[in-house]
C-alpha cells in the first residue's frame, strides 16, 4: 500500500531527489513520480497518479523562487498555504484574481456539495515536524521575469515568501481526491533572477530532501 505518494514537476528534479531518497523509499511505501511542469500537467498527473495509488498523503516537492529575504538560497521548507497567480483577467497592473472577479476556481453545485475553492488553500503539514517557516507559497503560471512581476504578485498576495508553478494545481487535486497535501520546496534563485548562474538548484533540492527524510523516516 503506498502511504505517501512525492511528486516532483521535472526530471531534473526528480533524478536529485531519487538519489537523495533512495534509502527511504526501500524502507516505506513510497512512491516518487513526476508529475509534470506547470498548472496544466500538474493537476492532470497529480489526479491520474492518486486515482492509480490511492495515497494516505501527498507531497509535492521541488525548486522554487524565493521572495521573501528569509528565505535563503540553498535552503527549503514547507508551506502552510498556497494561492494562484495568472488565472483571471488582465495583464500587469490591470490583472484581477479569480477571486477579484467573484469566481471560485471550483464552485460548489449546491448547498450539499464540499468543493468551493478560492485563490487560496491551506495545507497540511508533516507530523511531529516544527512548525513551518515558509507561509504563503504562489503558484503562477509563468515565473517572474524580473522584479517588476515580483512587485505585481505581491501587490495581490502581499504574504507570499516564494513562487511554484505546481503548488496550486497539486492542492487541487488534493481537495479533489480527498488526499492531504504537503508542499516543501528547495529555494534555487531569487524570483525574476533568470541568470542561471545565480542559480543553487542541487543546493536547494538536497535541502528540499532533508526535510523529507526527516517526514519519511
Amino acid at each position: 500500500m503506498t502511504t505517501t505518494l512525492i511528486l516532483v514537476p521535472t526530471a531534473f528534479e526528480l533524478k536529485i531527489l531519487q538519489g537523495a531518497l533512495d534509502a527511504a523509499i526501500d524502507v516505506a511505501s513510497v512512491r516518487l513520480e513526476c508529475c509534470g511542469f506547470g498548472a496544466i500537467a500538474s493537476a492532470a498527473r497529480a489526479v491520474q497518479l492518486a486515482a492509480v495509488y490511492d495515497p494516505q498523503r501527498i507531497i509535492l516537492a521541488g525548486i522554487a523562487g524565493g521572495i521573501s529575504e528569509d528565505l535563503q538560497i540553498g535552503q527549503a521548507c514547507w508551506f502552510t498555504e498556497v494561492g494562484a497567480y495568472g488565472i483571471g483577467a488582465g495583464s500587469g497592473n490591470q490583472f484581477r484574481t479569480a477571486h477579484e472577479m467573484g469566481w471560485p476556481h471550483i464552485a460548489a453545485a449546491d448547498s450539499s456539495s464540499k468543493y468551493s475553492i478560492g485563490d487560496r488553500i491551506q495545507l497540511s503539514t508533516p507530523k511531529g515536524s516544527p512548525q513551518p517557516s515558509g507561509g504563503l507559497l504562489l503558484t503562477v503560471c509563468s515565473a517572474s521575469a524580473d522584479q517588476h512581476d515580483v512587485d505585481l504578485r505581491l501587490d495581490k498576495f502581499p504574504g507570499a515568501v516564494a513562487e511554484d508553478m505546481e503548488g496550486f494545481s497539486v492542492a487541487v487535486a488534493g481537495e479533489l481526491c480527498g488526499v492531504p497535501v504537503e508542499i516543501v520546496r528547495g529555494i534555487s534563485n531569487t524570483a525574476g533572477d533568470r541568470n542561471k548562474e545565480n542559480w543553487r538548484i542541487t543546493d536547494a533540492l538536497m535541502a528540499a530532501s532533508e526535510l523529507m527524510l526527516e517526514s519519511l523516516i
